[in-house]
């Protein structure tokens, strides 16, 4: 599976352009993550349809990238995403996304877009699926 990195405008009316765009063609989101800094945004996608939101996207002519996806488990507790990240850190792996996708008891799954899918699984071990 893959998540889309779409680069917006810091402005009125961005994110409005892609939540419209992807609801008018039936497509949900299932998790979002943004943030501004100046004049530019990015937000962090998953759907229900990748095929579809690819399209979408590129009609609508919005910049748009796509990355890999490692979905880990983590203890609710201090540290414990620090000590994926220097895992992975440790392997060269960057990290370019993270989206909270759920809670499995008092676990907290987030979704993991990295540059290197095989070698972030390597790093994490047991702790990392590939989300498909």
């Amino acid at each position: 599976m893959n998540a889309f990195i779409i680069e917006l405008e810091n402005k009125p009316g961005s994110l409005a352009q892609v939540a419209e765009a992807l609801g008018e063609r039936g497509i949900n989101i299932t998790a979002i993550s943004g943030v501004t800094a100046g004049t530019a945004g990015a937000l962090g996608v998953l759907t229900n349809d990748e095929s579809g939101t690819r399209e979408v996207l590129k009609s609508a002519g919005i910049k748009v990238r796509e990355i890999g996806l490692v979905s880990v488990s983590l203890e609710n507790k201090p540290g414990a995403l620090g000590q994926v990240a220097r895992k992975l850190a440790d392997a060269g792996v960057n990290i370019e996304l993270l989206l909270g996708t759920g809670m499995s008891g008092s676990n907290v799954t987030v979704a993991l877009g990295v540059d290197n899918v095989e070698a972030a699984q390597r790093a994490i071990g047991q702790a990392a699926s590939v989300q498909a």
